[in-house]
């Protein structure tokens, strides 16, 4: 029986809520059927992954307390949560036949992540009918299928759920989203660039920054009792030494020169942490200088957003392109070009996206358009053709040249816009000079 007119918006609700649900598990079986049947096996570190944990289960070796590891401690969590959905798999009839074998945990880290991206879209969009919210639903589900099978193949995935959410919090409860970047920089290092852009934006800064150590201390002695010692650190040291890697951006020139037979330079594959490099004249010199231009970068842009918030800026408005610039900062001065590192970009888009819809801060569809372009690009690198850029062909290193040009136009959009957030002097909604001293208006 019809309900009448007054059932109507209940139902536009139902019917939004249902097709971005709808979108959202076409999107991640594509995903995952290009994970498994994908050319270039893009489970690779999967493989990994499980080797770890079946260490720790079977050995009782854990890597990050009994040795030194390139991951956060925390990282463990998630790669143990995968054998352990393998396990369960297992002890049911009807699916222990299919979860059999080699690829018993590649299914498991398949389903572990969907289900935190379930959370996540869930936590985003909500019912669905916040136009604002939907519309940022399904530019995450268009860049995860631009990225490809790197969008759900990595731990990196599990950071960038549990970002998501934390982003989706940070208006009303910045401290939640500081507790929940801070555990999942335990898991990967990036999020905590999220966090400094809280502390430096938050009127709650001090209470943000004492959440965040707080958690950080937590974690470290838990870690500390189980008699790691300083490996409980040792990721920090492990990253320093590597080398340049094919795809990074600051690798970029000698890939051509590799190409051309010049200075000596060509790719390799380093056995000891699993990676494609480049060797050639001034490769160690670049390499490292590359993590203390890397500092300055992170430490030049938080310079700038400060002075534009003391100039009037609104901190909720300024938030976005900030962490936006933070984070392809990170990239474009890295010396490590992983591909699943463009999925830290969604983060920032889906805020920026979110926060203009609620009528503060500037558009986001330039740097929503480019950041798929860019995931667009990185998917036509890796995996499929991944073999062609080791080659040097002159076609994808184009196709790697457009895609690292890109992340500089993407930073210098968010460096302007953090820039123009500040009201000009005489403009109206200049606060003049006494309240520019006291610091822009901030999130609550």
């Amino acid at each position: 029986m019809d309900g009448g007119p007054a059932d109507a918006p209940w139902r536009r609700a139902a019917r939004a809520s249902l097709v971005l649900w709808a979108g959202f598990l076409l999107v991640h079986a594509v995903l995952i059927a290009l994970n498994i049947f994908g050319y270039g096996w893009p489970l690779g570190d999967i493989t990994v992954y499980r080797f770890w944990t079946d260490q720790a289960t079977g050995a009782d070796y854990w890597v990050g307390i009994d040795a030194p590891w390139v991951y956060p401690i925390l990282a463990l969590v998630p790669m143990l949560a995968a054998q352990l959905g393998t396990q369960i798999a297992d002890a049911i009839p009807a699916l222990s036949l299919a979860t059999v074998g080699p690829d018993a945990y590649v299914a498991g880290w398949l389903v572990t992540v969907t289900l935190l991206n379930a959370l996540a879209f869930g936590v985003l969009t909500g019912r669905g009918t916040r136009p604002g919210r939907a519309a940022a639903g399904w530019w995450w589900l268009l860049f995860l299928l631009a990225l490809g099978p790197i969008a759900l193949g990595r731990i990196d995935s599990v950071t960038v759920s549990l970002s998501v959410v934390a982003v989706t919090l940070i208006a009303s409860r910045p401290r939640v989203a500081a507790l929940i970047l801070t555990i999942a920089a335990w898991i990967k290092v990036w999020p905590g660039a999220i966090v400094i852009a809280i502390v430096a934006a938050s009127r709650d800064r001090w209470r943000v920054l004492a959440t965040a150590v707080g958690a950080s201390i937590a974690v470290v002695a838990v870690t500390l009792s189980f008699g790691s010692g300083a490996n409980v650190f040792s990721f920090v040291t492990e990253q320093t030494g590597r080398g340049l890697q094919v795809e990074a951006p600051v690798t970029t020139a000698w890939m051509w020169l590799a190409w051309a037979g010049l200075a000596d330079a060509s790719v390799y594959y380093d056995d000891s942490i699993l990676t494609w490099q480049v060797s050639g004249e001034g490769t160690g010199l670049v390499g490292s200088l590359m993590t203390p231009v890397l500092l300055l970068a992170v430490a030049a842009i938080t310079a700038v957003a400060l002075v534009s918030l003391r100039r009037g800026a609104d901190a909720a408005a300024l938030l976005p392109p900030l962490v936006l610039a933070l984070l392809t900062g990170m990239i474009a001065f890295q010396k490590v070009g992983s591909p699943q590192f463009i999925s830290w970009l969604a983060v920032p888009v889906i805020l920026g996206l979110v926060t203009h819809s609620e009528r503060r801060g500037a558009r986001f569809v330039v740097p929503a358009a480019l950041v798929v372009l860019i995931a667009g690009l990185t998917h036509v690198i890796y995996p499929y053709l991944y073999g062609y850029l080791l080659g040097v062909f002159p076609a994808m290193l184009l196709v790697l040249t457009l895609r690292n040009l890109l992340l500089f136009v993407v930073l210098g959009w968010a460096v302007v816009a953090i820039v123009s957030s500040a009201p000009r002097s005489g403009e109206p909604g200049d606060p003049g000079p006494r309240e520019r001293l006291r610091g822009a208006r901030a999130f609550r």
